[in-house]
């Protein structure tokens, strides 16, 4: 029997001491405080954090381009990667970097507050929670053999909701994700000497702040996008599937003028033979054909962990209901969706 969709709505540990989640379901804002230091997936506390993956992801999405920047620790290895997508050219360049046991990279305990950096001899980020702005800044010195330079800032009204999901993996995981879309952007990108200047009318931000204990196989969906409609305002769409009990809770919404309009299930048809086909996506209340123009893969194999990305750029078109019944109309809307592969 599916069980119904938890809203959670009061705050608490997202742990007891028993290492168990105090709470299952989604939310419109993050109200658990991430206690991962009371994990218990090993009998030997020192091994806790070889199982704990922790990652803070940062986009901008302009008429012209997404960037991404990302800080991951994975417990055997940290993370430090900045790409790029050229939607007027259909081309992408991207650079990462590998530390052996995450040494350097600092993740805040929240999503809501801190600051989240690096900083390496080639390579410094920093992203500062402040009040009602998130501030994201790179520098990258050898980006395709030019400089790379980034300073955004993302507005962050108290009353723009997100996603939250808390959901188990079995017995002894689970996952605690805060997906933020339609983030009014401004800042610069630098590039050699080409500079890119955001404007939060046609430039929005988004966030994918995951913690959790993963099986060592794993596999996901995700697809998200962050824009404008005819009528100026903002839609964000986000959806996935792939691991963890989504009985109990799903990451299906649609994010209208900074509102969250929750979807209790879709339907996503793609070929794993060839990700430049048409996506689908379909539920009585959704109905959306997802057509790439480009493919970015990303590979990695450490051994211990390997991961394969193929996350597809592309548009969005067709209809969400929202949550008064209203029919939005999505139209060409720029955003991407992507198969994740991990041993990690």
């Amino acid at each position: 029997m599916t069980q119904l969709e938890h809203e959670i709505t009061q705050s608490s540990p997202l742990l007891d001491e028993r290492g168990s989640l105090v709470q299952i379901g989604w939310a419109r804002r993050p109200l658990l405080d991430g206690n991962l230091e009371d994990a218990r997936f090993y009998g030997v506390r020192a091994a806790q954090r070889f199982r704990i993956k922790r990652w803070d992801y940062y986009g901008i999405t302009s008429p012209d381009l997404y960037l991404s920047i990302t800080l991951a620790d994975l417990g055997y290895a940290g993370q430090v990667f900045v790409y790029v997508v050229d939607f007027l050219d259909g081309t992408y360049h991207e650079e990462s970097i590998t530390i052996p046991l995450a040494r350097g990279i600092a993740l805040a305990r929240n999503s809501d507050k801190g600051e989240s950096s690096y900083s390496g001899s080639k390579v410094q980020t920093s992203f500062l929670v402040e009040e009602k702005l998130r501030r994201v800044k790179v520098r990258w010195d050898d980006f395709g053999g030019r400089p790379l330079t980034a300073d955004l800032h993302f507005q962050m009204p108290t009353d723009h909701e997100s996603t939250v999901v808390v959901i188990p993996i079995g017995d002894n995981r689970f996952y605690y994700n805060r997906k933020i879309n339609c983030l009014p952007a401004s800042g610069s990108l630098q590039i050699g000497e080409q500079t890119t200047r955001f404007d939060p009318a046609s430039s929005l931000g988004n966030l994918d702040w995951g913690r959790g204990v993963w099986e060592y196989n794993s596999f996901w969906v995700w697809a998200s996008a962050s824009g404008f409609l005819a009528d100026g305002r903002s839609v964000g769409l986000n959806t996935g599937f792939g691991f963890g009990d989504t009985t109990r809770a799903t990451e299906h919404t649609l994010l209208l003028a900074g509102r969250i309009h929750k979807i209790p299930r879709i339907g996503i048809e793609y070929d794993p033979g060839d990700f430049m086909r048409p996506w689908t996506m379909k539920s009585d209340r959704v109905d959306l054909t997802f057509v790439p123009f480009l493919e970015r893969t990303a590979k990695t194999n450490l051994l211990i962990i390997r991961s394969e990305v193929h996350q597809m750029f592309g548009r969005y078109a067709g209809t969400v209901v929202a949550d008064n019944g209203e029919i939005v109309a999505i139209d060409g809307l720029v955003g991407w969706a992507e198969e994740h592969k991990a041993r990690w």
